[in-house]
Formats: C-alpha cells, structure tokens, sequence
C-alpha cells in the first residue's frame, strides 16, 4: 500500500462525486436548477458561442453565491457576462443566431474571434521551434530555460474561466490550438538544447488527464538529464480537488509526483486560484495538503481582474489563504490583452495601487508574490511603482524574465497614464536604453504607439 493510499479517506459530498462537465447545451438546466434569470441565460447562451463555457457540479455547489449573482466573483469567472463582447459585436451574433443559418453564424463567430486576439504576445510567430520536419507540434520556447509543452489530451479543464489567455485551446479551431499527440519530437528537441532546465505542462489543465495519460507524457521528459524542474499548470485543485483527493486515479498521480521528486527533480505545480472562495472548501486545502507530501512545492498566481478581484483586501486575504495552506505567493499577473479583455481590465496605474496596499499587509512569508506583471513579447515585465522625476511622473518597470537573456532585471520606465492597462498603451520614456527600446517596440508599438 503506497503512502497516499494508506491516507487516503473517503469523501463526502462535495469530494466524492464523479466528474462531470456542463456545457452550452446545459445552460437551460443550470438556469432551472439554480434559478439564473432569463435575461442572463440567454446572455450566456448568446456569448457561449463565441466565448468557451464549461463548468462542473462542485463549481456550481460549492464556489457560486446564487444569491448575489450581480457581485459574486465566481460567477463573473465562469459564466460569460454582458459587456465581454462589444455592444456591435453583441447584436450582430443575436441578429444572425435567429436565423439559424449555420454557415453564416460560423463566419460571425470566427471574425469575432479573430479580432478578440487569440494569440496575444505574438506566440504563433516567435515562440514555435522547429526540428527538421517543421514546426514542432504543442510546444512553445520563448524563454532561454523553458519549454512549454501542450499535451494533446491535456487541452480542456475541469471548469472555463472567462477570462483565460488560452481561450482559443478551447473553440475547437484546429489552426488556434497548440497540442502534442506525443512528446517525442518535443524530448528530441531537449537533447539537442541542454539550456532548457525546465518544462512547463500546460493547455487547458494536464490534470483532466488520467494519471496513465500523464505518465506517459511527462516520463519521457525525465529520461533527458538537462530537465532538472517539471512544471504543472493547472487550475484544478480550484476547480476539481477531487482530481487529489477521490478520484479513482488520485492516489496514482501523486504517486507519481512523489516519483519525480524521489529521482531527483523539482516539481513544482503553478497552481491558479483568482479568488480566496477557491481555497476555502476543506476538500481543496486537503488537495493540497495531499500535493505537498508528494514533496512538490505548489506556486500560486492569478490575473488581477475587474469584477473578480479588483481590491487590495480581496488579494490580502488570498494571499494569506495561501501561505496558511503551505503554499508559495507567486505573480499577481495583469488580465492579458486577449479574449473580453476590455470587460476585465485594470488600469495599470490602479493595478500598481491595488497590489501595493495589499503587499504592505502581509507578514514576511508572504511577501515572495511579485506584481503587476505582464506577460508580453518581450518577456515578463513588472510594474515596480510609480515616480516623480525631472521629466515627470513615471512608471517604474523591469523585465522579470525575458526573449533575450541579457535583458533580465533590467529597468527602464514609461510616461505615467491613468488609464493604460497593457504595455502597448504606454509610451517609453527617452532615456530607455536602445536594446531595451528595440526589444520592447513590439508591445509598445502594437496599437499605434499612442500617447495617454
């Protein structure tokens, strides 16, 4: 009997059912079960067709307020809203969807989705290697140590969050989704680039697959001596802690974890909770409680969102959630300008604010969180204050990780704006060294390079 089956214990309600996913066609049934008015049912029925809608029973029971839909967080983070599309783009989908002409309301869509950027940060065009057979399928190497690896079975998660950067691994458009039916052109490219310490598994969510699944995706990457840290994105221990605690293969996966770390490696699971409400559920802190004794160390990063969790105390109180639960405070990341980013967007001015009141009341171990941080073409890029100088008032910035090695940690600034929420609003300043300036022109230069 392994570790985690001898500790195993079985669940109630909430932790013992079995997974099952809602999808567009159950918005009528959610909207009786739960008593949605029908002015928000079709809004969401309406906006599922260009916006990807999934959600799951513990979801629905357990994190939703039914009796504050206006306000409450998780439901603005699954169900999409009214003013995630443009008013035009709004009325052209309800005209065109009466008339059930299929074919049209395809063509409606896909504009709509490709003008909603699908691909921010340019990752179709800069960040896909290529071996000699082409383009290598589900993998993305942007920066110098990482490789990015989409397993094809991993594109899905347990529940959607409107607001996702990956959106478009979820529309069923082949030519918007990266996925690996397989690792092995993705482990020969490793071999041939020992930089490359780190994989991160990514979609979707890798844990909707089953442990076998898993296994045989990420064991290959061990077998490459280079890979020291395996990388876990998932947004599961919010959305489906049961994938830990219950599930028939629980036991098998963290078993596995626990594999990984006996030979040698890091594991480290980046885990997504936007909201304190996610790690509230005992079932969730028992998942990760469950992870931590595999001895993978779990990292905890989310968007800053407007309706979801645009005030400092909101992130106060995640922050301190998440030390209570043995876990590390990682990037509060700005909302990425892709998808309903309009809806969901925080001036950056605002953003800097909200950050840090909230930072100035944490206790030391929790202040290892890092913010706002963009993720842009150039890299990632943090928002260290705002300043007063000789040219006057400025955003401090710097590159936390970057495209080019020798970028990393270097500061520069941008002219102040109230009202600018990702970089390509924001003007630099013209003491902004050349090869920052060169590096950085793609985001700052996107959208006209306009003066705010």
């Amino acid at each position: 009997m392994s570790l985690f089956e001898s500790i195993r214990t079985s669940g109630d309600m909430q932790g013992g059912t079995r997974f099952s996913a809602h999808g567009p066609r159950k918005i009528s049934v959610i909207a009786r079960r739960f008593g949605i008015p029908r002015e928000v049912e079709e809004t969401v029925r309406l906006l599922s067709l260009v916006l990807p809608f999934r959600v799951n029973d513990y979801v629905l029971s357990q994190l939703i307020d039914w009796k504050n839909l206006d306000v409450d967080p998780m439901f603005q983070l699954v169900f999409p809203q009214r003013g995630m599309l443009s008013e035009s783009d709004e009325k052209t989908l309800a005209e065109i969807s009466g008339t059930g002409d299929r074919k049209r309301i395809a063509e409606v869509v896909r504009d709509i989705r490709t003008r909603l950027n699908p691909h921010p940060a340019q990752q179709q065009d800069l960040n896909v290697p290529q071996d000699s057979l082409g383009p290598i399928p589900g993998v993305q190497h942007k920066y110098r140590e990482t490789l990015l690896y989409f397993p094809s079975s991993g594109q899905t998660c347990h529940a959607y969050c409107t607001y996702c950067f990956r959106w478009a691994q979820f529309v069923g458009d082949q030519e918007l989704r990266f996925a690996a039916a397989e690792p092995s052109r993705a482990v020969a490219y490793l071999r041939r680039h020992p930089d490359i310490t780190d994989v991160l598994v990514t979609g979707g969510d890798p844990m909707v697959m089953s442990s076998a699944r898993l296994r045989q995706h990420l064991e290959p990457f061990l077998d490459v001596e280079s890979v020291r840290t395996i990388r876990i994105g998932t947004k599961s221990v919010a959305y489906w802690p049961q994938r830990f605690v219950t599930d028939d293969d629980a036991d098998e996966a963290l078993a596995f974890f626990e594999r990984v770390v006996a030979g040698g490696r890091t594991l480290a699971v980046m885990a997504h909770f936007s909201h304190e409400v996610e790690i509230r559920p005992d079932i969730a802190r028992r998942a990760l409680s469950r992870i931590r004794d595999t001895g993978a160390v779990i990292y905890c990063q989310a968007p800053l969102m407007a309706h979801v969790n645009d005030d400092a105390a909101a992130w106060e109180k995640l922050w301190r959630a998440e030390l209570a639960a043995g876990t590390v405070p990682y990037y509060l990341l700005m909302s990425r300008d892709t998808g309903p980013h309009e809806y969901f967007r925080v001036p950056v001015d605002r953003a800097v604010r909200i950050y840090q009141d909230a930072y100035r009341r944490l206790p030391g171990l929790a202040r290892t969180v890092r913010g706002p941080v963009m993720s842009t073409t150039a890299g990632k890029v943090v928002v260290d204050g705002v300043e007063e100088a000789h040219d006057g008032r400025a955003f401090r910035l710097r590159l936390l990780q970057a495209r080019d090695p020798a970028l990393v940690g270097r500061p520069f600034r941008a002219r102040h704006s109230a009202t600018a929420a990702w970089l390509d609003e924001l003007r630099l300043t013209d003491d902004t060294p050349p090869d920052l300036a060169r590096a950085l022109l793609p985001d700052t230069a996107t959208h006209s390079q306009r003066s705010l």
